[in-house]
């Protein structure tokens, strides 16, 4: 799943139950941390895992791959949230995904 993926599926109401269910997260999970192989691009795969697991590490190895941390859920799904409001309703999901992947780079 790409960010603009994600991005789009929880502004069209998409459970995060059912995302945890789906991508077989423990939902009772601490933290469920976003990730990404690096070069970071928004065309690049996302991979989710519980903190249990990475430890909150910002590089996490998987199966051979390395990921680098981008954000939490709590803090992605707070994003959605706003974006859903006013006049930010009316913004791209592309642009949304754009601005969260620019904060994860530059200000995380």
């Amino acid at each position: 799943m790409k960010l603009v993926e994600l991005v789009t599926y929880f502004r069209k109401g998409g459970s995060f139950d059912e995302f945890c269910r789906n991508k077989s997260l423990d939902i009772e999970a601490e933290v469920i941390e976003v990730y990404m192989e690096k070069p970071f691009d928004l065309g690049n795969d996302l991979a989710f895992f519980e903190i249990e697991k990475t430890e909150g590490n910002i590089e996490y190895t998987f199966n051979g791959v390395t990921y680098f941390n981008l954000f939490d859920f709590y803090y992605f799904l707070d994003v959605i949230d706003e974006s859903c409001e006013g006049k930010n309703s009316l913004m791209p999901d592309d642009e949304i995904a754009q601005k969260l992947l620019s904060y994860a780079i530059h200000d995380a």
